[in-house]
């Protein structure tokens, strides 16, 4: 009897850190997920867009894109992706993820020219913007970005790495009973982040959230 011959596994995602790769990576980190089974990735997102711009960013615009059904309403409430691919499976646990991730990941390890890419990724995945006119002070506008996790390790890795790389000051809020946290920047830490975020972003971004903050920004007096 013949040794039966084991064929290596082949990748489907080229596995070359780049802008668009950095995003996707990004993206996997706020709304993917990796199977117990040690081969599938999914990734599922509200926004169709963002589904598109995770296929253009891994290169495999020809995987097929499900709806998701909420048991609820039985409507179509996301979009759902995946494919087996056990090279990047493993490629994705050496980077600092693993299945059942939300509360337990700590970091991520990406190369510095690809990091401000990265954190898009984590901003259109789970980051928020908001604004508002704050009444205590005269003309005083208001304006954060935010990332939220439920892994709060992971959160005060992401503010340090922004200080060390960037210089900007971020803070995690501490509200009492919360599982899930958020790493916010007020206005002019805000503002330093978003230039660094979407520099050279080549269209790999949410529309919906970058008009947001370009809106909001337009109120912001130059010298405030």
């Amino acid at each position: 009897m013949y040794p039966r011959i084991m064929s290596k596994p082949k990748g489907r995602i080229r596995i070359e850190w780049s802008e668009k790769f950095a995003y996707a990576i990004g993206l996997i980190v706020t709304d993917g997920n990796l199977s117990p089974d040690g081969r599938h990735i999914s990734f599922s997102s509200k926004d169709k867009e963002l589904i598109y711009h995770f296929l253009l960013a891994l290169e495999i615009p020809d995987q097929r894109i499900r709806k998701k059904t909420s048991g609820y309403t039985g409507k179509t409430d996301a979009f759902v992706i995946q494919f087996s691919d056990v090279l990047f499976y493993r490629f994705l646990l050496e980077i600092g993820l693993m299945p059942n991730k939300s509360k337990v990941m700590k970091r991520i390890i990406v190369p510095d020219e690809c990091f401000s890419h990265f954190i898009r990724g984590l901003f259109d995945g789970d980051g928020t913007s908001f604004s508002y006119w704050d009444p205590r002070w005269k003309s005083s506008f208001m304006f954060y970005t935010a990332f939220a996790s439920a892994s709060h390790e992971f959160l005060y890795w992401l503010r340090n790495e922004i200080s060390f790389r960037y210089g900007i000051i971020g803070h995690i809020s501490t509200s009492q009973g919360e599982h899930t946290r958020q790493l916010r920047f007020a206005k002019k830490s805000s503002i330093a982040l978003q230039d660094v975020m979407y520099k050279n972003a080549n269209n790999f971004y949410l529309k919906r959230k970058y008009l947001k903050i370009t809106s909001a920004m337009s109120i912001i007096p130059p010298l405030q």
